[in-house]
C-alpha cells in the first residue's frame, strides 16, 4: 500500500482541493498500472465521486484529466463545497434475509459509471481518511477471460443456495467464482456446524443432481457453477450429532427431498429474494414490463424485449407451445432454453407487474452457451444469434432430419431450383423461428480461373450489413529500395475495398514509378520476420486487416539464375530474470529485401556486397563502408536458429575488417559486417571471415536467410530508427464531427452487402471444373424474405489488437421499407414493404457502453424506451440515432402479396433487380 503524507503545503491540517487531486490523481496512476489479481478495489457511490471531482476541479474545469482514468466519465464542473461523508448507502440493500451469510448486499442493477466508481485500495484508503463515511465494499481483481490473462474487478460473487440434506436447512453465501470447491465445501461445514467428513457437495442446478463436486481443487468457475444456483449438502452419516444445531442457518423451511433426487423449493420462486420492489411500470396494460440489470446484463435484456414484443413469438408462447418442443434433438437444448424464454415472456406480458429479475433465463444461457457466463459486457447481436438458433432447435417439429443431398442447377430455371432448396431446408427445419424469421437468397460463386458459375439458394436468419459509405479503402505501406539510393518511405494508396491483391500491387507499381526491370514484392511483416508474402493476385483485400504492418520491396526482376536475399536483424537483449546478466540475440526492426545474381558461385564477399549497398541509406553523416575497426566484440551466447557447434566460429559476432586497395591503390580497411547465413540444414555461416569462399546452394534454392547482428559499434555507424517499427495499414483516429452527421442510407448498407466481392481464403470455394481450390467471386440476391426481417447494422470491427466502434448515423426508414427492387424473384408480384417496430441501441465504446430497446406497441401505436428495469414513452422522430445496432421489421401485408407457404403466409413479391 501507499503511504502518503497527510502534510498540506499550506501549513493547516486540512488538505487543499487542488492538493487532494494531485494526490489522488499520482495514488491513482501508480496504482492502477501494478493492479493484480487478488488486489482489492471499493465500491463508491458515483453521485458522491461526481461532487468530488467537480470540488478539486473547481480550478481545473478546463484541463485534461492528466491521465487520470477514473476522471474520464466525469463532467468537471467546479462546484467550491466540499463532500460530505462517503455513502454508498444507495448502493446497498436495506435488509439482509435471515437465512443469509451474504454480509452487505449491492442491488443487483448496479451499472458502473452510471450507479459506482471502483477504486484502488490506495485510492479508497486516502479518500476514507479524509471523509469517513461508508459502508466499506470491498471486490477483489479476479483472472478473466479465455486466456486468464486478463484482470477484472469481481463486483457481483456468485450468491448459491446451500440446500442441507436430510434436514431441509438452507443459506444464501457470497463465493468469488474463482475459489475452490474445497472452499465451498470448508464454507457450507462451518454455516451448518458439520464434520467435514460426512458431508459431500453437489452441483444442485435446477433441483437435479448434475455432479457430485469432489475435485477440490477446482474452481467454482471451472466447474460451471452459476449466479443464483442450489448446491446441494449431503450428509452421509446422520447420527451421534453428525448433523447439529445450525449456526444461523434458516430452520423455517420445510423442503422435502424425494429420492434424494428433487428439491422443492419453500416460497416457490426466488426472484424476489432480496424485497426488490422496482418501479411500477405505467398502468395496466400488458407488455410494459421491464427486466432488472444483474450486471451488465442490458445486452441481454434489450435483445429480450425485442423478441418479447415480436407479435408472433407473443401470441406462440402464451399459448401451449410445450407440446412442438423436441426433447430428443441433438442439437438443441432439451426444451430448457425455450421453456426459461417462454416463462420469461409470459412474466413480462403479465399486467401491472414490477420489472422482473431474468435470473433464470440467465442461468439457462449460462449454462448451455457459457461465453455469456458471468457478468461482463457482450454483444446484443450475438446474444440474439445464439438465442434463435437455440429456440429454432428446441422447437423444431422435425424430429428425424432426413439425409437430402442437394442437386446441381444444371441449367434449370433458378425458380424451380430455389424452390427444390427451400423445401429441402423444411424438411430438415420447421419451427417457428423459421416461420417468422427465415429467409433466403441466391448465391452465385464465379471461378476466377474458368469462369464456372455456381448458383445456389441459402437460408438466413437476419441480415449483417455493413457500415460503408464509400467503396475505397486506403492503405499505408513503407516503400523499401534494394540498391541504397533512398530512405524508406511511406506510401498511401487508395483502392477498391472489394480488390484484390493485384489491385493493391499495381496501385503500388504506379505510386513508386517503377522501372521495366524492377518489380516490387510485397510482404506483411509481423514480429521482425516476414510473415507472409502476398503475391496471389486473386486473394482478396479483405484478408489485409487495419492493424497489419505491410513493407513492399523495389527489386530487380528475378532472372532464371538469381535468387532473393532475405535479411533479418537481431540485436542483444538480456534475459528477464537472468541472474548471470547474459544475453541473447533477439529479432529486431524490420527485415529488407534484395537479389543477387548466381551465374556462378556466390561468395561471402557476394554477400558482404550486396547488404553494404541495402544499408548504404542508414550510413550517418561522417561514416563509411570503410573503417578501421580492428576491435571484436566478445562471443555471445548463439541464437535459438543457430545450432552448429562444430562449425568454427558459427553464431558468434564480431566485426572483422579486411584490407584492401582503393582506387588510388592505398590500402583501406573495409568493414565486414556481423553476418550469419542459415543454410538449408539450419547450419549458421559466418560470412565476416573468408570472403572468397563460396558459399553451397542446392539447385532449387531460391532464397538465403541472413542474420546483421547489431552490436554497440555498429549501430555507432548506422541510424536504423525507419527500421525500427512500420506503420499499421490503417490507423484509426477520433472520428469527425462531420463524419458522424453525415447520414447512410440503410439501402446503401444493404447494397454493399448484395455488391459481388471476393470470398476470403478460409472460405475458398472448390471449383468442379478446375478441380481447384479458387478464391471465386461471389453476389448475393434477395430471393425469399420472411414476415420478420432482422437487420444487424455491424457497427464494430475486429482487428488482432484491437476493437473498433463505428458510430456512423444510418438514416433507416420507420415506414414503408422497400425492398421490392432487391428481390430476385420473377415471379413475385406486389412490392415488398416492411415496417420498423423494435431496434436495440448501444451507446458508449467497445467492451462497454450500454444497451436499450426502442419498442413499439402495436397495439397503442406508441413507441416506448425500455432501459433495463426503466420504461419511458418516446417520440417517434426519437427513434432514429447514431446507436442503432439491431433492426425488427414486420412486413406490411399487401394485396398482391402471395404465400410462399410459410406458416404466416409471407408474400414474396418483386421486379427484377
Amino acid at each position: 500500500m501507499i503511504e502518503v503524507s497527510m502534510c498540506s503545503s499550506s501549513g493547516s491540517g486540512e488538505m487543499s482541493a487542488e492538493e487532494e487531486r494531485v494526490l489522488i490523481r499520482d495514488i491513482a496512476i501508480s496504482a492502477e498500472a501494478n493492479s493484480k489479481e487478488g488486489d482489492n478495489f471499493y465500491l463508491i457511490t458515483q453521485r458522491w465521486w461526481q461532487h468530488w471531482i467537480e470540488y478539486v476541479n473547481q480550478e481545473q474545469a478546463n484541463n485534461a484529466n492528466d491521465g487520470f482514468s477514473l476522471m474520464e466519465n466525469c463532467d468537471l464542473v467546479g462546484s467550491s463545497k466540499r463532500p460530505s461523508s462517503i455513502d454508498n448507502s444507495g448502493l446497498v440493500y436495506d435488509a439482509t434475509p435471515e437465512d443469509s451469510h451474504v454480509g452487505t448486499e449491492i442491488h443487483d442493477s448496479l451499472l458502473e459509471g452510471r450507479d459506482y466508481v471502483l477504486l484502488p485500495q490506495e485510492v479508497w484508503n486516502q479518500l476514507y481518511s479524509w471523509y469517513g463515511g461508508g459502508p466499506t465494499l470491498a471486490r477483489k481483481v479476479i483472472s478473466s477471460g479465455l486466456s486468464q490473462t486478463d484482470i477484472a474487478v469481481e463486483v457481483y460473487p456468485l450468491r448459491l443456495q446451500l440446500l442441507v440434506m436430510p434436514k431441509s436447512d438452507r443459506s444464501t453465501i457470497r463465493i468469488s467464482k474463482k475459489e475452490t470447491i474445497g472452499e465451498l465445501h470448508k464454507r457450507a461445514c462451518e454455516i451448518f456446524d458439520l464434520n467435514s467428513d460426512q458431508v459431500c457437495i453437489w452441483d444442485y442446478y435446477g433441483h437435479r443432481k448434475h455432479a457430485l463436486m469432489n475435485d477440490m481443487d477446482r474452481t467454482l468457475d471451472d466447474a460451471n457453477i452459476q449466479m443464483d444456483q442450489d448446491i446441494l449438502v449431503e450428509v452421509l452419516n446422520n447420527v451421534n450429532g453428525g448433523l447439529s444445531a445450525s449456526k444461523g442457518a434458516s430452520k423455517s423451511c420445510s423442503a422435502e427431498l424425494s429420492q434424494g433426487q428433487t428439491l422443492t423449493s419453500p416460497g416457490g420462486e426466488l426472484d424476489n429474494t432480496y424485497g426488490v420492489t422496482g418501479v411500477s411500470t405505467r398502468g395496466s396494460s400488458g407488455g410494459l414490463t421491464g427486466l432488472q440489470n444483474l450486471g451488465n446484463t442490458c445486452f441481454m435484456n434489450s435483445a429480450i424485449q425485442c423478441l418479447v414484443h415480436t407479435p408472433e413469438f407473443a401470441k406462440y408462447f402464451r399459448e401451449d407451445y410445450h407440446q412442438e418442443i423436441n426433447w430428443q434433438n441433438p442439437l438443441g437444448m432439451v426444451g430448457e432454453l425455450a421453456i426459461a424464454f417462454g416463462d420469461l415472456l409470459r412474466k413480462l406480458w403479465a399486467p401491472g407487474r414490477t420489472p422482473v429479475p431474468p435470473r433464470q433465463f440467465k442461468a439457462k444461457l449460462a449454462r448451455f452457451a457459457p461465453q455469456f457466463s458471468g457478468y461482463n459486457q457482450h454483444d446484443s447481436q450475438e446474444l440474439l444469434a445464439f438465442l434463435l438458433d437455440g429456440l429454432h432447435e428446441d422447437l423444431n417439429r422435425v424430429k428425424h432430419k432426413p439425409y437430402i443431398k442437394s442437386r446441381d442447377a444444371d441449367g434449370r430455371p433458378d425458380e424451380e431450383v430455389a424452390d427444390e432448396y427451400w423445401a429441402n431446408h423444411i424438411a430438415r427445419n420447421d419451427s417457428i423461428i423459421v416461420d417468422v424469421c427465415q429467409g433466403q437468397y441466391k448465391s452465385t460463386l464465379v471461378c476466377p480461373v474458368c469462369n464456372k458459375v455456381s448458383v445456389t439458394f441459402d437460408p438466413f436468419m437476419y441480415l449483417s450489413l455493413p457500415l460503408q459509405s464509400t467503396t475505397t479503402r486506403s492503405y499505408t505501406v513503407t516503400i523499401f529500395t534494394f540498391d541504397g539510393s533512398t530512405l524508406p518511405f511511406p506510401c498511401v494508396v487508395t483502392v477498391p475495398k472489394q480488390g484484390r491483391y493485384r489491385d493493391l500491387i499495381h496501385a503500388l507499381n504506379n505510386s513508386c514509378s517503377l522501372k521495366n526491370d524492377e518489380e516490387l514484392k510485397l510482404a506483411e511483416v509481423q514480429n521482425h520476420i516476414f510473415q507472409r508474402f502476398l503475391e496471389d493476385p486473386l486473394i482478396s483485400l479483405s484478408t489485409i486487416k487495419d492493424d497489419d504492418h505491410l513493407a513492399a520491396y523495389k527489386i530487380p526482376k528475378l532472372l532464371n539464375k538469381g535468387i532473393l536475399l532475405r535479411l533479418l536483424h537481431r540485436r542483444q537483449e538480456r534475459e528477464p530474470n537472468d541472474t548471470q546478466a547474459t544475453s541473447r540475440w533477439k529479432p529486431y526492426g524490420t527485415p529488407l529485401l534484395s537479389t543477387i545474381s548466381c551465374d556462378d558461385l556466390i561468395t561471402r564477399g557476394d554477400v558482404q556486397t550486396v547488404v553494404h549497398k541495402m544499408l548504404s541509406p542508414f550510413l550517418k553523416a561522417g561514416s563509411s563502408g570503410h573503417a578501421d575497426i580492428t576491435k571484436s566484440n566478445k562471443s555471445l551466447v548463439a541464437s535459438d536458429v543457430c545450432h552448429d557447434q562444430n562449425s568454427e566460429g558459427a553464431c558468434s559476432n564480431h566485426v572483422s575488417d579486411s584490407v584492401t586497395a582503393d582506387g588510388s591503390g592505398a590500402k583501406v580497411s573495409t568493414l565486414k559486417l556481423p553476418l550469419q547465413l542459415v543454410d538449408e540444414s539450419n547450419t549458421c555461416i559466418d560470412l565476416s571471415v573468408g570472403e572468397e569462399k563460396a558459399i553451397k546452394l542446392s539447385g532449387s534454392a531460391t532464397t538465403i536467410i541472413v542474420y546483421l547482428d547489431w552490436s554497440q559499434e555498429l549501430l555507432d555507424k548506422y541510424d536504423i530508427r525507419s527500421l525500427e517499427n512500420l506503420p499499421e495499414v490503417f490507423k484509426y483516429g477520433p472520428v469527425s464531427k462531420k463524419a458522424r452527421s453525415e447520414p447512410l442510407s440503410l439501402y446503401t448498407c444493404l447494397e454493399a452487402f448484395l455488391r459481388e466481392e471476393p470470398l476470403v481464403p478460409e472460405d475458398m470455394w472448390h471449383c468442379p471444373q478446375c478441380n481447384e481450390r479458387r478464391q471465386a467471386s461471389k453476389k448475393l440476391d434477395l430471393w425469399r424474405l420472411p414476415e420478420v426481417l432482422v437487420i444487424h447494422l455491424k457497427r464494430f470491427s475486429y482487428s488482432r489488437s484491437m476493437k473498433h466502434k463505428l458510430e456512423t448515423f444510418v438514416n433507416f426508414p420507420i415506414h414503408d421499407l422497400d425492398l421490392t427492387s432487391y428481390v430476385a424473384n420473377k415471379n413475385s408480384t406486389g412490392r415488398q414493404l416492411y415496417e420498423l417496430y423494435a431496434l436495440t441501441n448501444h451507446y458508449g465504446g467497445m467492451g462497454s457502453g450500454h444497451y436499450t430497446a426502442y419498442i413499439k406497441l402495436l397495439d397503442e401505436n406508441r413507441w416506448y424506451n425500455f432501459d433495463d428495469s426503466h420504461i419511458s414513452l418516446i417520440n417517434e422522430e426519437d427513434v432514429k440515432s447514431s446507436a442503432a445496432y439491431v433492426l425488427f421489421y414486420r412486413r406490411v401485408k399487401t394485396h398482391n402479396a402471395i404465400s410462399n407457404g410459410g406458416r404466416f403466409g409471407e408474400g414474396h413479391s418483386s421486379s427484377q433487380k
